[in-house]
């Protein structure tokens, strides 16, 4: 009899999780115009795309001359260059590659939160990495969404993006998956990351292996930094299902703090020893303040830069 009864339950939760997933999925495809139309809008305020890089290789336009090395083939000397001199030259092309970049939004369960007045941090993930997506396109690099659409330098790169959302056969792990970049690429990661803080550092730490560069951003909702709850109050854990109902959730406050910020710090730490950047972003503040940061920080190549309105974007916060 118990074995008959776990084999329905089974069969249950297995059934109310291709429900929930379908209705997420169909609320997801509705939202997605507005998510397209919106992260365009974003894009256009930022007047200056990412270039690719320029370096010596194949390619139709002249990059510099070089002293011909012994060995090489002898048809590479630029011999009316070196006639010039009493040196042989060897006349490189610049290598027109583009960069890639791999962006992943966090599409878990997780991201549906949202407070009263406020986007779900799923749609503000959407729209950064929408509009980040079409800047980069515009500057000649390549984007591309992990185990969901190779690298593209398509012009409708938004779109294509978009479908591949949509269409993701299976439901969204709250890490972006363990896939293998390669060292000249570089990786966004856009989620909350309210993973145990020593899997999310596992996780980065795995991605940069090959020796790319990458930036994490932290998108959360103003409440879960404030923590305004009072009185009487029922949570439930968004992926789990798990509830916890307190009695005085005001007396919680002060550790929830205490957490939050040792979580973060062992996030920002992580990243900083790979070389990563780290950054904090509120659905209460503008996008556009989170991609004109996270715009400069990849032309500087992660070096600190500087954002719109005043904000300073120093060790991984706005300040």
């Amino acid at each position: 009899m118990s074995a008959g009864r776990d084999t329905r339950a089974t069969a249950g939760d297995a059934h109310h999780a291709v429900e929930t997933a379908a209705l997420a999925a169909a609320g997801l495809a509705a939202a997605m115009p507005r998510l397209v139309l919106e992260a365009r809008r974003i894009a256009m305020s930022v007047q200056h795309g990412l270039h690719g890089r320029r370096r010596s290789g194949a390619g139709e336009n002249f990059w510099q001359y070089r002293r011909f090395v012994d060995g090489e083939p002898a048809q590479r000397v630029d011999w009316r260059r070196s006639a010039r001199d009493d040196h042989l030259y060897v006349r490189e092309r610049e290598w027109e590659a583009a960069h890639t970049v791999w962006v992943w939004p966090d599409l878990s369960r997780s991201m549906d939160y949202a407070s009263r007045g406020q986007a779900p941090k799923r749609e503000r993930a959407l729209v950064i990495a929408f509009a980040l997506a079409e800047l980069l396109v515009k500057g000649g690099e390549r984007v591309g969404i992990p185990e969901l659409m190779r690298p593209s330098a398509n012009r409708r790169i938004v779109e294509r993006m978009a479908e591949a959302v949509v269409l993701a056969p299976s439901l969204p792990a709250s890490l972006p998956p363990a896939f293998a970049p390669s060292p000249f690429a570089e990786v966004v990661l856009l989620g909350d990351f309210w993973s145990p803080a020593g899997e999310v550092a596992a996780r980065l730490h795995a991605l940069a292996a090959s020796g790319a560069h990458g930036h994490v951003v932290q998108i959360v909702d103003p409440a879960e930094e404030t923590f305004p709850f009072s009185g009487r109050i029922e949570f439930q854990e968004p992926e789990g299902g798990e509830r916890l109902t307190v009695g005085r959730a005001e007396s919680w406050r002060t550790d929830y703090e205490l957490k939050l910020v040792e979580h973060r710090a062992r996030i920002r730490a992580a990243a900083g020893r790979l070389g990563w950047s780290f950054v904090v972003h509120r659905t209460d503040k503008p996008a556009s303040e989170l991609l004109l940061a996270l715009h400069a920080r990849m032309g500087a190549g992660g070096a600190p830069a500087r954002a719109s309105g005043g904000h300073a974007f120093v060790s991984g916060e706005f300040t």
